[in-house]
């Protein structure tokens, strides 16, 4: 694992394989997101008690899940730029709080969409929901640091301490209706759980949450290998990737 961190820690080679895998991602993304979301919308059946308004879950559930799984991972990525001098986590950093932070957006849209005919209202205070808009103040405070400074290396290590102390925010989050009496419900997937709905709406919302997962890790790698163009422009690597392409 560590061999291989160290191989994509070269801005040349995690360009040269982030080239290869975007097409397979693209197309992988497209089609399992475009096939969960007729599925979930069109073919899987109304909830016996929400009726067809549960049908938001297919964008709910994978925005807030991506939102907290991007940052959980921006934390792991924090630790290679501070401990081991990764500098292209820092490029990741930045990237990843931009997708952070619309999928918290999307997050709550989604979330007050569903709750007006639920709870009879847009908003309310819950423990659930006001942790999740921590974390998009948390994502906004990261982007506004990270184009603050002029120097992007210094900049990204300044993004890697408020991420790690933003960390906090994330269990939470998670436990949040547990600790709390909160009108939001418990998690609908678990890692070590039995899922709480059935399979027809299981297996849908699998598909969106693997989709919509695949299209960030595209965006990711795209923007990536943008920035470490503007980045690395004065490497010679980059000087033959523009001779070789005629730009």
């Amino acid at each position: 694992m560590w061999k291989l961190l160290y191989q994509l820690a070269s801005p040349k080679t995690f360009y040269q394989l982030s080239g290869r895998w975007t097409p397979w991602i693209a197309v992988s993304a497209f089609l399992i997101l475009t096939l969960g979301i007729l599925w979930g919308l069109v073919f899987a059946p109304a909830d016996y008690q929400q009726g067809d308004a549960f049908r938001i879950i297919y964008v709910h559930v994978p925005s807030a899940f991506l939102s907290m799984a991007l940052y959980g991972w921006m934390g792991f990525l924090a630790i290679l730029l501070l401990v081991w001098r990764i500098k292209i986590a820092g490029v990741l950093l930045t990237i990843c709080a931009q997708l952070g932070a619309r999928t918290a957006l999307l997050a709550l849209v989604t979330g007050s969409i569903w709750g007006k005919p639920m709870w009879g209202t847009w908003w309310v205070w819950d423990a659930r929901l006001t942790s999740e808009l921590i974390l998009l103040f948390l994502y906004g405070a990261i982007l506004a640091t990270a184009h603050a400074y002029q120097n992007k290396e210094q900049g990204d290590k300044v993004v890697a301490i408020l991420t790690l102390v933003g960390l906090v925010d994330l269990p939470i989050i998670h436990y949040s209706v547990y600790w709390w009496n909160t009108l939001h419900q418990g998690s609908t997937l678990s890692v070590f759980a039995k899922p709480k709905i059935h399979s027809s709406m299981l297996y849908p919302l699998l598909m969106t949450l693997i989709g919509l997962s695949l299209y960030c890790l595209l965006v990711i790698l795209l923007k990536t290998r943008n920035e470490l163009l503007m980045r690395e422009r004065r490497q010679s690597w980059v000087k033959v990737l523009v001779e070789e392409n005629g730009l």
